[in-house]
């Protein structure tokens, strides 16, 4: 899997290793819902809680910024042949992500490779619609988070 990651907030530099973390959390989700390494390309964005909020605004409606935004690609658009398959983009905003982090007790490395895991998820096609999908999704979050060092984000304080 290819992970083309862009900052678009400087301030997501304060996390020292920030692609580390990302591909770190990108690769583990895959590997936990099996999927294989090769399988086309994620691209996350790292930006800010102005830019979340627009997109926010316009692909779901909400008129406020939000922590991680992920849009899968559709598995039937159309490529030329020696184009990666995009597997579809994640957006993750700082100033929402930094507070959740504190508000929770958590370092902010921790809270974004969450994200990333969940955004990854969203992009293999796991919900939280339903309380059975929440469910299985925090269970499967769960244990990659536990595989990377990182406690139950859900864990109950």
């Amino acid at each position: 899997m290819s992970v083309v990651i862009e900052v678009e907030d400087p301030a997501w530099l304060s996390l020292g290793g920030l692609e580390a973390l990302a591909r770190g959390a990108v690769a583990a989700a895959l590997a936990a819902a099996d999927k294989a390494a090769s399988d086309g390309e994620i691209a996350l964005l790292f930006t800010d809680d102005a830019a979340i909020a627009e997109l926010n605004a316009a692909w779901r409606g909400k008129n406020s910024p939000t922590n991680v935004l992920s849009f899968p690609a559709p598995s039937d658009m159309p490529l030329p042949e020696d184009e990666i398959r995009p597997l579809g983009d994640i957006v993750l905003a700082f100033g929402v992500s930094a507070r959740e982090a504190e508000d929770q007790g958590k370092t902010l490395q921790d809270h974004a490779a969450h994200l990333i895991v969940h955004g990854t998820l969203h992009l293999l096609g796991y919900d939280h619609e339903t309380d059975a999908e929440a469910d299985a999704m925090e269970r499967l979050e769960t244990g990659i988070l536990n595989g990377l060092g990182i406690r139950d984000p859900y864990e109950r304080h």
